[in-house]
């Protein structure tokens, strides 16, 4: 008999997360070689196959899936060669939890009348393969095992870690060098017979065996060491409400500890390809889940500052000022296309300063928020000289060291930087929306240093005006469908002109003014852009359009997010709606954790969205995409240290009226109610803040989008 179950492929396979452990299976809890299956602790795989056989086959699948983001269970039966009637009467039950390894529990039920003898195997392997080497479809040759403990080792051949399998009862009989393990077993009738597997790993220093069992701690729906309790929200559209709770579930799972001070966390980018540090990732996911916790955007502020640059290398592209890129650990960091350590990021730097006014105005400590002055002091001066090495007023990017990314936006594919008639632009480049990043840290650091009573704030001022007028002269161009910014200057300084979904990271940064503003969320409101499950990275109508280039044509939730939050803010509530619902729309289709990214071709009646075959699952600004979503409807605007909450909830309200009950701020809890008019009944809210609420009139933009004002 034939699986019943897909077990491969991005929607045949499970994901299990827990910091920088992770397990990648098919949903019949089968982990097989060849592909990107497999456990991994710190950018190495550590087990490349774990397989399961009851006399000489596997297991039929009933059932797998998630419980709770580091765990599952798995449910499928065996039926003997010649049983004479279909009905399964061996149950296998297998549990499985990932912690800082893996552990599982396999129970085999016979509800047959008679004993049934089973021959059972355990097969397992590794490769050792790194991450980047998983990622390029390469494989390492197999490492043979070796007996121990009545279980199997696995020792790299040069690099000091050995991958260790240890079951209990210890195995009858084993083949080593071929990485089985074999028990005989009689199940009496109506009785059981349990097996456990655990996987350990020791490197150099220390040994790691699991530290969570399911019968020690078994997994709930939210886990039990997430640092923060979930809102409630109930809306007439459940999806959002799964989508919600899934989504923090998932951000608590990539929690990280800085190795460098036990204290403070991170969130990790994403499983497989991206569990570490990103500069960029990690800040845009703090931000995203401040109504979760500002406590994490300030513990990702401090592991940002401890690795803030401190000196000039082409190599890593470090300089004094720069928050990092990425960071790598184990024993094959530096053997992929980056550093260990590396720079290349121009977004990272002024999102550092964005995010510590945000997490100021969100509650954070005063005394948190002067410790990382001088770090957000350091990265304004940044912005100001080596973000600009021609000096012309624009944050600008070039691949310096051998191993390093020509594109160091957040579209870092080689053609994620293109003109409209499909030539790719030649760098230096400098991307419009890292210019309304840099706008907007001057402003927000300038209140910051106002605030607390530091120099300069109204040179950082006048520095944002002076970058706005130069914006405005530069970027702007137009097609017969009228005028828009576009993406980037090349080296040329020439104008590339593309259709992009980065115009949309401008709107909340206020470098556009009403009028820019309102020609933007024209743009992305219009069917080239606008897929129905999300917006398109790149204009359909685009010569290099491929609705599954990975920054070509693809919808990103965490872009989209982006974007409908800057349309929320700057009352354009039915474009950002559009938005909003079709990513909503998308997560059920993923079991609502949404992916790193997923197909942009056009939604239609009765259709999908394609996945993307290598998107990260969970990802933390996919994830904490939802979160953004929900701020945006909400209007939730505070500033703690003045005790003021601006409430401007979206209009009309795309999913009409929407209850939060517990969301998270200055301390205290905020509980409200939004009509489908923006109509808003807040019936808890922190002490000492003073709760104003302003409904817009919801804009109508004229026929015709007028033109933006000619370049100077």
């Amino acid at each position: 008999m034939a699986r019943t179950t897909p077990d491969t492929g991005p929607l045949g396979e499970l994901t299990f997360v827990e910091g920088q452990t992770f397990c990648i299976s098919g949903v019949s809890g089968q982990i097989r070689a060849g592909g990107d299956q497999g456990l991994y602790i710190i950018d190495t795989r550590v087990l490349d196959s774990l397989l399961l056989y009851v006399d000489g086959q596997e297991p039929q699948v009933l059932h797998g899936r998630r419980i709770g983001a580091n765990a599952g269970r798995f449910t499928g039966y065996s039926i003997p060669a010649d049983h004479a009637r279909p009905d399964p009467d061996l149950l296998i039950d297998r549990r499985r939890i990932v912690s800082t390894s893996l552990s599982e529990e396999i129970t085999f039920a016979n509800h047959a009348m008679t004993p049934r003898e089973l021959t059972v195997e355990v097969a397992a392997g590794t490769d050792f393969a790194y991450i980047f080497d998983v990622k390029h479809g390469q494989r390492p040759p197999v490492t043979a095992g070796e007996p121990r403990d009545g279980g199997l080792s696995f020792t790299h051949p040069e690099v000091p870690m050995t991958t260790f399998v240890r079951p209990s009862p210890p195995a009858d009989t084993y083949d080593a060098a071929a990485g089985r393990l074999r028990w005989q077993v009689v199940v009496p009738p109506g009785g059981s017979w349990a097996l456990s597997v655990s996987v350990g790993l020791a490197t150099e220093d220390r040994t790691v065996w699991p530290t969570r069992t399911w019968s020690s701690a078994p997994p709930m729906t939210e886990p039990a060491d997430a640092p923060w309790s979930l809102p409630k929200v109930d809306a007439r559209e459940r999806a959002l409400s799964e989508l919600i709770e899934q989504s923090s579930t998932d951000l608590a799972s990539l929690l990280v500890i800085d190795p460098d001070a036990p204290d403070d966390a991170f969130l990790a980018a994403g499983s497989p390809w991206f569990l570490t540090l990103f500069g960029r990732d990690s800040l845009w996911a703090a931000s995203m889940a401040l109504p979760l916790s500002v406590s994490l955007a300030g513990q990702t502020l401090r592991v940002l500052a401890r690795r803030q640059g401190t000196q000039t290398d082409p190599e890593t592209e470090e300089a004094p000022g720069k928050i990092l890129h990425e960071v790598r650990h184990g024993g094959f960091a530096g053997r992929g296309d980056l550093p260990p350590l590396y720079y290349g990021s121009m977004d990272a730097t002024p999102l550092f300063v964005t995010l510590l006014n945000e997490a100021w105005r969100w509650g954070l400590p005063p005394d948190e928020v002067e410790a990382l002055l001088p770090a957000a002091e350091r990265a304004l001066g940044w912005l100001r000289d080596g973000g600009d090495p021609d000096g012309d007023g624009f944050l600008e990017y070039q691949q310096s060291g051998e191993r390093g990314l020509s594109n160091q936006g957040w579209k870092d594919s080689e053609d994620g930087v293109q003109f409209a008639d499909g030539r790719l632009a030649a760098a230096p480049i400098a991307l419009c929306e890292v210019q309304g990043y840099a706008y907007e840290a001057a402003i927000r650091g300038a209140e910051l240093l106002a605030a607390f009573g530091r120099p300069d704030a109204q040179a950082w001022r006048q520095w944002a005006a002076a970058m706005a007028d130069r914006f405005r002269a530069a970027f702007w161009v137009q097609d017969p469908d009228g005028a828009y910014p576009a993406i980037a200057l090349d080296r040329d300084k020439h104008r590339v002109d593309s259709v992009t979904s980065n115009m949309g990271h401008l709107l909340a940064t206020g470098i556009l003014n009403d009028e820019e503003c309102a020609l933007v969320a024209h743009r992305l409101a219009g069917p080239a852009m606008d897929s129905g499950w999300g917006l398109r990275t790149l204009s359909s109508t685009s010569p290099r359009f491929n609705p599954l280039s990975y920054h070509g044509g693809s919808v990103w939730p965490h872009d989209t997010a982006i974007a409908a939050a800057g349309l929320a803010a700057t009352g354009h509530g039915r474009q950002a709606g559009s938005l909003l619902r079709g990513l909503v729309a998308a997560a059920p289709f993923y079991a609502f954790r949404l992916p790193e990214l997923l197909g942009g071709d056009q939604r239609t009646a009765g259709g999908f969205p394609l996945p993307y075959p290598a998107a990260c699952r969970p990802q933390a600004w996919a994830a904490g995409a939802a979160l953004l979503l929900l701020r945006s409807v909400l209007g939730v605007h505070p500033h703690v240290p003045e005790g003021r909450l601006l409430l401007r909830p979206m209009v009309p309200g795309p999913f009409g009226a929407l209850r939060i009950e517990g969301l998270a701020l200055a301390g205290g809890r905020l509980s409200m109610t939004v009509g489908a008019d923006g109509g808003v009944t807040v019936d808890e809210a922190p002490d000492g803040l003073h709760v104003d609420v302003v409904t817009p009139d919801e804009p109508h933009p004229p026929p015709d989008p007028p033109l933006a004002p000619s370049p100077a």
